[in-house]
């Protein structure tokens, strides 16, 4: 009888909630989520999947009250209103598709890195890191990948 070892790199990559990821992406993210906050990566599921179906109010269902959004583009901490007129409007129908690539948490903390593939062809990659309260998204803090794709799909920039 030979042994098979396992590396924990390799359990955590196959862990409950990959398979979970694969529902809601073609791409499956690795998923490392540890601690008693396992139950908020379906919350960061649902958050990406709500940007493709272009529903808003099942997102605002998601968002703490006193939500607040940071980025590099002149974003500090805006209020959940401000970021539905400033990030949600002008962005959701230049969205095609969200790859989860990583989804990485532990209790009401995570980093989610993702591969955005837009209506015009293009595509960006982002990381974002957000804070939960009782399973609503207190806050995310967004930094944006490379200087071509920013601040958004909507650049005039060519990528």
């Amino acid at each position: 009888m030979s042994k098979t070892g396992v590396s924990r790199r390799n359990l955590l990559e196959t862990g409950s909630f990959a398979a979970a990821g694969a529902a809601v992406s073609p791409v499956a993210a690795r998923a490392a989520w540890s601690g008693p906050g396992a139950a908020n990566e379906t919350v960061i599921r649902k958050w990406y999947a709500g940007w493709e179906k272009r529903d808003w109010a099942p997102l605002d269902a998601m968002l703490a009250d006193d939500f607040t959004f940071s980025s590099a583009n002149n974003d500090d901490h805006i209020s959940k209103s401000v970021f539905k007129t400033r990030c949600w409007e002008p962005n959701i129908d230049f969205i095609k598709r969200i790859d989860l690539e990583q989804v990485i948490g532990n209790g009401d903390e995570c980093f989610v890195k993702y591969l955005c593939h837009t209506r015009n062809g293009k595509s960006f990659r982002n990381v974002e890191f957000f804070r939960f309260r009782s399973q609503k998204i207190e806050s995310i803090e967004c930094y944006f990948g490379e200087m071509s794709s920013f601040p958004s799909a909507v650049s005039s920039k060519p990528m």
